[in-house]
């Protein structure tokens, strides 16, 4: 028996603090159609079930368009059976409350509910307050395959969004299908069983680079579980750091990116953030937006972070006597200021000496 392991889809999140608000609508209908792409996999590949460990939607007020696609993702598949167990995010349900409920779509509440399905296999799961009373009214059948089904951070101990692998020991638990952690993690429970978080399946924001997808699980006739990652994600974000020490010039700096975006293998269509790091000679002419136009065209979206710093060479100047060395002199003579202070007035000073346009 196959079946796929999710959590943490966030559907109908905003994707505003990169994305124009565009690319953002853009992203919120290619969240809802990877979940779509899944359940395709799902149909195609003799998958029995799909578990969702919480958080399906990002907001608790889903728009009547997203629970439409969802729910006719799950209708259109009657031989899929779907255990959703809400997050911290999740509204009551996200069909309403005067909808019903699709037959092949199975819920969890604040107490255990287990579901059977064929070849001994059990699917328990828990809302839990916190409280630790929902541990120990925990029981399983140890002679059956069981699948527990929880939302929150694993932890030592019982709380709010916590989930203490403590109290879940040694209760006959073979695969613990946890959701809340946006990234991919399994390891070892207890001497019978393991504990998993798949991550989310699509990368939202740049804290959630790399790949992302869901696991599937395979249980065999003699009742072994094992898993897999599976990456599924539309698209990926990379947030690769550049040193660009040394460079003087947008081009210099334009190939260190260049470079570096081949090593991560940052494909076409992803999400970049460009982190620039090192130091740089104040006369550096580094010019950003010209770095964008560089790489945009390859990529859904680029934004560069520049956290390089800039190094001035006062003994170079101290025999100048150029408007330029009398600048930079007074401006190192000057009290009240940082060096790193310092150094962006002489950068901006220099580029209006020479004409240029300043970019602060």
């Amino acid at each position: 028996m196959k079946i796929i392991h999710c959590a943490d889809l966030h559907l109908e999140s905003r994707m505003t603090s990169n994305l124009s608000a565009d690319k953002a609508r853009e992203r919120r209908s290619e969240l809802l159609e990877t979940f779509r792409r899944m359940v395709e996999y799902a149909a195609e590949n003799g998958i029995r079930a799909v578990i969702i460990a919480g958080d399906m939607f990002d907001t608790k007020k889903a728009t009547l368009s997203a629970r439409n696609r969802v729910r006719a993702a799950i209708e259109g598949n009657p031989g899929l059976d779907f255990y959703y167990l809400r997050g911290n995010h999740d509204a009551d349900n996200f069909l309403g409350h005067s909808e019903e409920i699709p037959k092949n779509l199975h819920l969890f509440g604040a107490e255990w509910t287990s579901y059977e399905l064929p070849g001994g296999v059990t699917v328990t799961g828990a809302e839990p307050d916190g409280s630790e009373g929902i541990y120990s009214s925990l029981r399983l059948d140890p002679s059956k395959v069981n699948i527990v089904v929880m939302h929150g951070q694993e932890s030592d101990q019982s709380g709010p969004d916590l989930v203490c692998l403590r109290e879940l020991q040694n209760r006959g638990i073979d695969y613990l299908a946890l959701g809340h952690v946006h990234f991919y993690k399994e390891d070892k429970l207890d001497s019978r069983g393991r504990y998993c978080y798949p991550g989310c399946l699509e990368g939202r924001g740049f804290d959630e680079c790399g790949e992302h997808g869901f696991v599937l699980l395979n249980i065999d006739e003699s009742g072994r579980v094992t898993s897999e990652f599976v990456a599924f994600a539309r698209r990926r974000l990379y947030a690769p750091e550049i040193d660009i020490t040394g460079c003087m010039t947008t081009d210099d700096i334009a190939g260190r990116i260049k470079l570096r975006l081949s090593e991560e293998g940052c494909e076409p269509g992803s999400l970049i953030k460009l982190v620039l790091t090192g130091r740089v000679d104040v006369e550096c002419e580094k010019n950003s937006e010209l770095l964008m136009s560089r790489f945009k065209d390859n990529y859904y979206f680029v934004k560069i972070d520049d956290r390089s710093t800039l190094r001035v060479d006062y003994e170079a100047f101290m025999g100048d006597v150029s408007l330029k060395g009398e600048f930079i002199r007074a401006v190192r003579a000057a009290e009240g200021l940082s060096d790193e202070e310092k150094a962006e007035i002489i950068r901006c000073g220099i580029h209006a000496l020479m004409g240029e346009e300043i970019e602060i």
